[in-house]
């Protein structure tokens, strides 16, 4: 449990939705930063980079995680019982690299087949030196979590400096690159990831106001609809609130003029003050539909706009699912959560769309909307036998999101880890599915990969029997992170069966730091 006092206030929470990220600083002793720096120097330069290794090979790491402050950053962003994924690294930047780190803005490769704008999962990056502009700190586009294009210079660059022991905890699709180190001195930062595995039912910061206090600028575009999806999520509240704005005929025939005007800031404006007018501008549905395909900026906040305008607007953004691009659906999809609970019978339509993207789409889309109808979790329980890979993977991942109680749900889940390792087996390793939008090499099984975190979310110690099995065979997974997951799930159950796995397994494949080519034995 984190201590209260360092959980995130409401102004900091406001500040991680809008701009996508907070800075925060530990304060321990320079001793222990430097003698991780020392480690870390030895490894890069006679070993190379340990990758995901990271940690147990310079187990003194796990400090800097483990501080009031991180936890109570993390809780307050992920919930309690968030967890820090096997994926880490450290990014060594040298001083006249002109490409450190590739040079280029990016976004982390993801884990879900979906990015999502809640944050289910989120990144730190930590200094264990001083660390100024000169030294090149990893660069970052505040605002920009929510757009799959870069914006390129309408976004502003911002650098974090600080003290030994500064971290820039950030949502996990922030727009960032590595900048030139044009000091004389080596830089490290520890990039580590971690991941939400429930759904909030409450605040889990130190919330004071309902109402989010928006500061304006800072962003590129303002987001209102969707800044409140997110601030309403994390309060734990399901669907969409019944709206009071006032709006009359002349206001949305303004607002008319406005969506089709030649500046899209002026459009993107626009279609967030029709979103806040709620069902009163139903009859803009059509018009804001047809902004979908507008720029990013300018199509998300039709996107949320739609969700709020009540079933025209959920109409409107279930057709173009239906009949829209890859890239119009996708958008629409974000709309389609926002809606919440109303949203629930247009999709369960969708599931028997011919197209796999409608149903891969619709079954990502319920395991948002929580709580779930009973028959939504029915049908995606069915969607574990649809002939896609793609909507399989969804349908997995969407039973872990929603938690449901049912004793079936991890047995489902256990049976799809369990086939997942034979395909294994079968056919070497698991192939790419060029249908799947995600295209994550890095993840080589993937629908065990999914069915190992969404145990993770779901099984509890009773179901120790229906699970142990499967979790046991994916310790063999040729997948890392497969096993990793599976690791996890058996430490958090806990259980005599579930412990006794776990020694077997690690006893042989136990970790000495201090074993390198230099020192054998």
């Amino acid at each position: 449990m984190s201590d209260s006092q360092y959980l995130l206030t409401d102004e900091q929470m406001v500040h991680f939705i809008t701009k996508g990220y907070v800075v925060l600083r530990n304060e321990l002793p320079d001793q222990l930063h430097a003698s991780v720096r020392d480690k870390l120097n030895v490894v890069l330069h006679e070993e190379g980079n340990p990758g995901n290794n990271i940690l147990p090979r310079v187990p003194e790491i796990q400090q800097f995680f483990e501080t009031p402050v991180v936890k109570g950053a993390l809780t307050s962003i992920l919930g309690p019982d968030y967890y820090m994924h096997p994926h880490r690294h450290c990014h060594y930047n040298q001083p006249g690299n002109p490409l450190p780190g590739g040079g280029q803005w990016h976004k982390d490769g993801y884990w879900s087949s979906m990015r999502s704008h809640r944050p289910w999962w989120a990144m730190i990056f930590y200094y264990m030196q001083d660390i100024t502009e000169e030294m090149g700190p990893t660069a970052i586009m505040p605002g920009t979590p929510y757009y799959e294009k870069f914006i390129g210079d309408q976004g502003e660059t911002l650098l974090p400096t600080g003290k030994a022991g500064t971290m820039v905890l950030v949502h996990f699709d922030l727009w960032h690159k590595a900048s030139l180190n044009v000091s004389d001195m080596d830089r490290y930062m520890l990039k580590f990831q971690f991941v939400r595995l429930r759904a909030p039912e409450s605040p889990s910061w130190n919330h004071q106001e309902k109402e989010m206090n928006l500061n304006s600028g800072g962003t590129p575009y303002v987001h209102m609809n969707l800044w409140r999806d997110i601030w309403k999520w994390l309060r734990g509240e399901p669907g969409q609130e019944n709206l009071s704005a006032a709006g009359d005929e002349a206001q949305i025939e303004q607002l008319v003029k406005e969506l089709k005007s030649e500046d899209e800031v002026i459009r993107a404006r626009a279609a967030d003050q029709v979103g806040m007018l709620g069902e009163k501008a139903a009859s803009l549905a059509p018009e804001l539909g047809r902004m979908l395909n507008d720029k990013e900026p300018v199509a998300l906040n039709a996107a949320y706009a739609l969700g709020r305008l009540g079933f025209a607007g959920i109409d409107e953004l279930i057709h173009r699912i239906s009949e829209g691009t890859t890239q119009i659906a996708q958008r629409a999809a974000y709309g389609l959560q926002g809606a919440g609970a109303k949203a629930i019978p247009g999709l369960l339509s969708l599931l028997e769309h011919a197209n796999e993207k409608c149903r891969a789409l619709a079954v990502f889309i319920l395991g948002m909307i929580v709580p779930p109808s009973h028959e939504a979790v029915s049908e995606l329980k069915a969607c574990l036998r649809d002939p896609s890979e793609w909507v399989r993977r969804n349908a997995v991942e969407a039973m872990g999101m929603i938690g449901s109680d049912a004793d079936d749900v991890c047995l489902a889940l256990a049976n799809v880890l369990e086939e997942s390792l034979l395909q294994e087996e079968d056919r070497g390793t698991i192939g790419i599915d060029d249908t799947d939008i995600s295209q994550q090499s890095y993840i080589m099984n993937k629908l065990g990969y999914t069915a190992a975190l969404s145990l993770l979310r779901t099984a509890k110690a009773s179901d120790v029997p229906i699970v142990i099995h499967s979790l046991e065979q994916a310790l063999h997974s040729k997948d890392r992170y497969v096993r990793a997951y599976a690791f996890e799930t058996l430490t958090h159950l806990r259980t005599p069966e579930a412990v006794d796995v776990l020694i077997r397994y690690y006893r042989p494949a136990r970790w000495c730091p201090d074993t390198t080519k230099a020192s054998t034995f």
